[in-house]
C-alpha cells in the first residue's frame, strides 16, 4: 500500500513537473519575439512597434516604403553587383581554410564567413580584420543570449545580451560613421546605401539608431540561416561524392572549370550561374532535406477549417516546414538525399503550390531568399571547382535543430590546397612553394 502510494505520488509531481515545463514553454515562446526587439534596440528609439511585424522594427504595415527597399536591395540588378564581392570573400575563405594545417570545425567558420560577408558585402563596411573578430564575437555572445528569459540580473544571459548589444552597436556606428565620410572608390551600391538613399526619397531621414537597428537586421537575417545551410551543403558534398563529380561535370560542360582540373579565370555573373541547372537542383536538395528554420508564424485573417477542426480568425498559427517536406506526397524517397528530384525529368516541386516551401510561403516569404541561394551556389562551385576535402572524424556527426540546424560538433573536415590540375597540396608542400627563396 505504501509502495502504491509513493507511485502516485511520483506519478503527480511527474505530472506537475510537465504542466510546469509546458506553461514555461508557453510563456518563453510568447516572448521570443519581443526579446528579439528589446534585445536589438535602445529605449532612446522613437520607431514604433509595427502592427503585425512580429517586432521586426523594419517590416510592417507603418513602414510599408521599407519593403520596396528590400525589394531593391535583394533585386537583380542589386545581387549582380554583390555576386563579385561574394566570390572573393568565398574564394578568401576557403584558400585559409586549405592552409589551416588542422580540420577545421565548418560550422563556427561559416558562421565567420557569412558574418564576414555581411559585413564586407551587404553593408560595405571597411572594418579590420582583428576588429572584425571582436565584432563577431561580441556578435556571437549577442546571438546566443537574444532568446533568453527577460530577467535582467547580473550574470543572466539577459544581462549579457544586453551588453553585447550595446558593445555591437557601438562598433557598427563607429562603422557606419566611417562610411558615410568616405563614399570615394565605391563601385556598386550596398544595402546600406540602398536603405540610406531610399528613405531621404521618402522623406524619412533615419537617425544614427535606426540606421543601426537596420544593419542589426540585416546581419541577423545573412547569419544563422545561412551558415546552417552551408554547412549542410558541405556535408552532402561529402557524403555523396557522386553528386560532387556530377556538379564538376556540369562546371566543365559550361566552361567554368577547364578539362585538366584547374578553374576558368574570372569572376561568375548571375547569367552563367542561371545556366547551371543541376546546381540548383544541388541547393534545392539540401534546402528540403536540411531546412534551416522548423517553420514559421501566421496570423489567421479569416476563420477556416482544417482537417474537421475550426481555427478562428485572429489566431497565429505555426506551421512547419520540415514536415511539410516529409510529408508532402510529390517528394518520393523524402529520406534520400536525391538532386534529380528536381530534374526536368521529374521535377517533383511542380505539382502543387506549398509542397516545398523553405523560404517560407505567401507575401511574408523570406525577403533575402535569392541572396541566400547565390551565396550557397556561389559556395557550391568554388568548392567543386577549387577545393578538395576529407571528413575529419570516422563517422558524421548527428543532426541537433535547435536554435537551426547544424552538426552537434560542427563538423570537422580538413580542406587541402590544389595544384594546377586538382591535386591536393599538403600544407607542408604548401609551405614550401611559398616560402622565399
Amino acid at each position: 500500500m505504501l509502495f502504491e502510494g509513493l507511485e502516485l505520488v511520483s506519478a503527480l509531481a511527474t505530472l506537475a513537473a510537465c504542466l510546469v515545463s509546458v506553461t514555461l514553454l508557453l510563456a518563453v515562446s510568447q516572448q521570443l519575439w519581443q526579446l528579439r526587439w528589446a534585445a536589438t534596440r535602445d529605449k532612446s528609439c522613437k520607431l514604433p512597434i509595427p502592427k503585425g511585424s512580429m517586432g521586426f522594427p523594419l517590416i510592417g504595415e507603418t513602414g510599408h516604403w521599407l519593403l520596396q527597399v528590400f525589394s531593391k536591395i535583394f533585386s537583380h540588378e542589386a545581387l549582380e553587383s554583390y555576386l563579385p564581392k561574394i566570390q572573393l570573400v568565398i574564394q578568401d575563405t576557403l584558400r585559409a581554410w586549405s592552409s589551416h594545417p588542422e580540420a577545421i570545425n565548418v560550422y563556427q567558420e561559416a558562421q565567420k564567413l557569412t558574418f564576414r560577408m555581411a559585413i564586407r558585402v551587404l553593408l560595405g563596411f571597411s572594418i579590420p580584420e582583428e576588429d572584425l573578430g571582436h565584432l563577431f564575437e561580441v556578435y556571437q555572445q549577442f546571438v546566443e543570449n537574444v532568446f533568453s528569459l527577460p530577467v535582467d540580473l547580473p550574470f543572466s544571459g539577459y544581462r549579457r545580451g544586453i551588453q553585447a548589444r550595446q558593445t555591437l552597436q557601438k562598433g557598427l556606428e563607429k562603422a557606419i560613421r566611417e562610411k558615410l565620410q568616405c563614399t570615394q572608390g565605391k563601385d556598386y551600391s550596398d544595402a546600406l546605401d540602398i536603405l540610406i538613399e531610399s528613405s531621404r526619397e521618402h522623406g524619412e531621414e533615419m537617425s544614427m539608431q535606426e540606421l543601426k537597428d537596420g544593419t542589426l537586421e540585416l546581419i541577423f537575417a545573412a547569419y544563422a540561416t545561412t551558415a546552417s545551410a552551408s554547412t549542410s551543403l558541405i556535408m552532402q558534398l561529402l557524403k555523396h561524392p557522386a553528386v560532387l563529380e556530377k556538379l564538376r561535370e556540369e562546371l566543365r560542360a559550361q566552361g567554368i572549370l577547364h578539362s585538366g582540373g584547374c578553374p576558368c579565370e574570372g569572376t561568375l555573373r548571375l547569367s552563367t550561374l542561371s545556366g547551371l541547372h543541376y546546381l540548383d537542383c544541388v541547393i534545392k536538395e539540401v534546402m528540403r532535406l536540411f531546412t534551416p528554420v522548423s517553420g514559421g508564424y501566421r496570423t489567421v485573417l479569416q476563420t477556416f477549417e482544417l482537417d474537421g477542426f475550426q481555427i478562428p480568425k485572429g489566431w497565429s498559427v505555426m506551421y512547419s516546414i520540415r514536415d511539410t517536406h516529409d510529408t508532402a506526397p510529390v517528394f518520393k524517397d523524402v529520406n534520400v538525399f536525391d538532386p534529380d528530384r528536381f530534374g526536368q525529368a521529374r521535377s517533383e516541386d511542380k505539382d502543387g503550390r506549398f509542397h516545398y516551401l523553405p523560404f517560407g510561403g505567401g507575401v511574408r516569404t523570406c525577403l533575402g531568399k535569392h541572396l541566400a541561394k547565390l551565396f550557397l551556389k556561389v559556395l557550391a562551385v568554388e568548392l567543386a571547382s577549387t577545393s578538395r576535402f576529407e571528413l575529419a572524424t570516422r563517422t558524421f556527426p548527428r543532426i541537433t535543430l535547435v536554435p537551426v540546424l547544424h552538426p552537434v560538433d560542427g563538423l570537422s573536415v580538413k580542406f587541402f590546397g590544389l595544384d594546377s590540375n586538382q591535386n591536393k597540396i599538403l600544407p607542408e608542400t604548401e609551405a614550401m612553394l611559398s616560402a622565399t627563396v
